[in-house]
């Protein structure tokens, strides 16, 4: 397909950082990415127990309209994320079980749509990672053309082709691509400081060191008072 608003090759994070991603939860990373780049609360899994870590292969659609998530589709690679700006629209699902089983027999990393999605209850059988901005069971138009593979926004937060892409029970969040190594170089020293922070709380230790410093700071504790 050779037309300015469909780009085929782009670089795509590197597998042995995707591989390293799988390990961590998305609150690790979007900590140590400074609270940025997660996703709205509204894309969530269609099953607590979905998770997904790859490279963002981006699409942008038309409210309603799934003609360019079908091109996607044909043209993404194994791994790949499909990220979908549905424009948060929920009066129509963009993909259902059909679509959805195609791009797990093509060996793709999963789905994010920020739109809605049906075939809720077979989903939950098809063992493939959804993350949807609900449920609707109307099917959608497929005339509209889009956008494949360009910058697009989607639940609220921005992605480039080739960018991290890391989902579990507790939502979405986006790494640069460029960025990707040294936020998990950051994760793995933050992980150990939390399992260092729950020995400590394990042994009764449960007050936080930097409470006090915080409080005062806001004005509610003098210098010399404690909690």
């Amino acid at each position: 397909m050779n037309h300015p608003d469909v780009i085929q090759s782009f670089e795509r994070v590197s597998s042995d950082i995707v591989d390293k991603a799988k390990t961590y939860q998305a609150a690790i990373l979007a900590d140590v990415a400074g609270r940025r780049g997660t996703m709205h609360a509204r894309v969530a899994p269609v099953d607590y127990r979905m998770a997904l870590a790859g490279p963002a292969f981006t699409v942008e659609v038309r409210p309603g309209d799934n003609l360019m998530i079908h091109a996607a589709i044909a043209m993404a690679k194994p791994g790949d994320i499909l990220v979908i700006d549905g424009k948060g629209d929920g009066t129509a699902a963009l993909m259902g079980t059909l679509m959805l089983s195609a791009c797990k027999h093509l060996k793709l990393g999963g789905v994010v749509l920020d739109a809605a999605v049906r075939d809720r209850a077979e989903l939950l059988e098809l063992n493939f990672p959804v993350f949807s901005a609900g449920f609707n069971p109307a099917g959608p138009t497929k005339y509209i053309p889009g956008r494949i593979n360009h910058p697009i926004s989607a639940g609220g937060v921005s992605v480039r082709p080739g960018d991290l892409v890391v989902g579990d029970a507790d939502g979405v969040v986006v790494i640069e691509r460029h960025k990707a190594a040294e936020a998990l170089e950051l994760a793995a020293k933050k992980v150990a400081d939390e399992a260092a922070r729950l020995e400590a709380i394990a042994r009764g230790d449960t007050a936080s060191k930097w409470l006090p410093a915080a409080l005062r700071a806001a004005g509610l504790l003098k210098e010399g008072e404690t909690i």
